[in-house]
């Protein structure tokens, strides 16, 4: 399986690179729209703010055929703005577009009651569907690494495949035939993570 993860020049991507390559499946960086012909599978780790990704995106002429491929419903994991970026707008950058492959909005942490903003550290999963195939292998209420202010929240409450409780329960994860999509960083999440990353390459990619 031929699988690539996007680099639109923000970032350091090798960890997420050395995961997916840890598992014996070796990927390698996508930075134009030639290097996505060909692909397999796609993991778009997303850093940043959601405007300054959408405009690096379209730089590096990106973004377009990453919503051709969304739309073609064909394998792809989406990691913090990669997930972010599937809904069609964001609090953080009015009036800048995303994907618009999965209907919601993405929203800020309410501020107040002593929550820290940005949610930086450990917090647990619970699962939509336990038998799931992207959950295959993992415990009850995993923990996993998180660092963001902003979550979507989308308007199809079947698409959400995991929340998570800070300050009340967002999703933390969204699901769909051959596409994945997490708030949090399964590549900084040890040994839950590269489950997650395995499971997408070896079983939600290829549904």
């Amino acid at each position: 399986m031929k699988v690539g993860i996007i680099d639109y020049g923000r970032g350091n991507l090798r960890s997420v690179q050395k995961a997916v390559a840890a598992l014996g499946h070796p990927a390698e960086l996508v930075t134009d729209a030639a290097g996505v012909a060909g692909l397999d599978a796609m993991i778009f780790p997303g850093q940043g703010a959601f405007g300054e990704c959408v405009r690096a995106l379209n730089e590096h002429d990106l973004f377009a055929p990453i919503q051709d491929w969304l739309a073609a419903g064909k394998p792809y994991m989406g990691i913090c703005l990669g997930y972010q970026l599937l809904f069609a707008a964001s609090e953080e950058s009015p009036g800048t577009p995303g994907f618009g492959a999965l209907p919601g909005q993405v929203v800020r942490f309410a501020s107040g009651g002593g929550l820290k903003i940005p949610q930086m550290g450990w917090n647990t999963l619970r699962f939509a569907d336990p038998a799931d195939p992207a959950w295959a292998g993992l415990p009850a209420s995993p923990y996993v690494y998180f660092v963001h202010s902003y979550y979507p929240v989308p308007a199809d409450e079947s698409a959400v495949a995991s929340y998570t409780d800070y300050g009340g329960e967002f999703a933390s994860s969204v699901r769909r035939p051959r596409l994945l999509a997490t708030q949090f960083h399964p590549e900084k999440s040890q040994d839950v993570g590269l489950a997650i990353l395995r499971n997408f390459v070896e079983r939600v990619a290829v549904e």
